[in-house]
């Protein structure tokens, strides 16, 4: 019994380093998925059709560029979600208040508490494993080996932490794939149902196994990223993240719930033209600070709910 504690601790480590391993298979997976997809679909059956003439050069026109534009906005998503830091926790980082304040905790002082109702509660917290203090909603990753800003988890399929700066990328990633694997399903689906058909179906049998094989990875993909995707919509409205959801199960009032409205436009920014798109607006790339969690609301912010 004396042994297992230090024996749990290496494997737990061996696992994350395992899991951070992974990276280039993962991408290499996403990019071989969307491959065999655009072979069935551009390729194969969508693409020749265009040459069919009449109702069904127009489907396959109407198909095509669907596919395209959601596939674009799909990698851009990703790719956004693999190179973009989640958040880091700047070198030597402390509250502002507690710059202004010499005296004790300023989470814990009356002023602070009139001033800032909904942070009142909280408390400072240090990482030993980083060996600094950490910010609102900060929590430590085993994979990567440092703190992570409004930290949600860690995907292996985005090779990455998923926290303040690339949530939003995710939420689109998830989105995207979603759209394109589901107008993948629904025009591969004619095809799929022919191969049980007793008719003679065209095309050789690597193409007619690569529509086949399309058709079922594309509907696993639908099924599973919808489950996802209703999940962490339900998390931004109520301004959460996947670490946090039990916290708040156990807490009365949650204190980060700032209504549905201005919960999404802490995860999406103010302007919602850019809401649809892995980008933020010069504005909303301003306020970032205080949407991380590194800065804390002045008073008139409070009373306006900007954030």
């Amino acid at each position: 019994m004396h042994r297992s504690g230090p024996a749990m601790a290496w494997n737990v480590f061996k696992f994350c380093t395992a899991l951070r391993g992974l990276g280039s298979i993962m991408i290499l997976l996403v990019l071989g998925v969307v491959g065999v997809t655009y072979y069935a679909v551009v390729l194969t059956n969508y693409g020749p059709a265009l040459y069919d003439g009449g109702l069904d050069s127009l489907i396959a026109f109407a198909v095509l560029i669907s596919f395209h534009c959601l596939l674009v906005m799909l990698l851009w998503s990703y790719f956004s979600v693999v190179l973009t830091d989640p958040g880091s926790v700047p070198p030597n980082w402390r509250p502002a208040v507690d710059e202004e304040r010499a005296e004790g905790d300023p989470l814990n002082t009356m002023e602070f508490s009139i001033l800032h109702p909904e942070l009142s509660n909280q408390r400072i917290r240090y990482c030993r494993k980083c060996n600094h203090l950490k910010p609102p909603r900060c929590h430590h990753c085993s994979v990567c080996g440092r703190c992570v800003l409004k930290m949600d988890h860690h995907c292996v399929w985005v090779v990455n932490c998923v926290g303040a700066l690339n949530y939003k990328y995710f939420l689109l990633f998830l989105l995207y794939t979603f759209l394109e694997t589901s107008v993948v399903t629904l025009s591969l689906l004619p095809h799929f149902i022919a191969f049980f058909s007793e008719g003679e179906i065209p095309g050789t049998p690597s193409t007619l196994a690569t529509t086949f094989i399309a058709f079922v990875l594309n509907l696993a993909f639908a099924l599973s990223v919808m489950g996802f995707l209703i999940m962490h919509i339900s998390l931004v409205a109520a301004n959460t993240t996947t670490i946090e959801a039990y916290e708040k199960k156990t807490t009365p009032k949650w204190r980060y719930d700032l209504g549905r409205k201005r919960n999404f436009e802490q995860v999406f920014g103010m302007d919602k033209r850019y809401w649809l798109i892995p980008a933020y607006s010069d504005e909303d790339l301003r306020r970032m600070p205080a949407l991380q969690g590194l800065e804390y609301p002045s008073k008139p912010e409070l009373e306006s709910q900007e954030f």
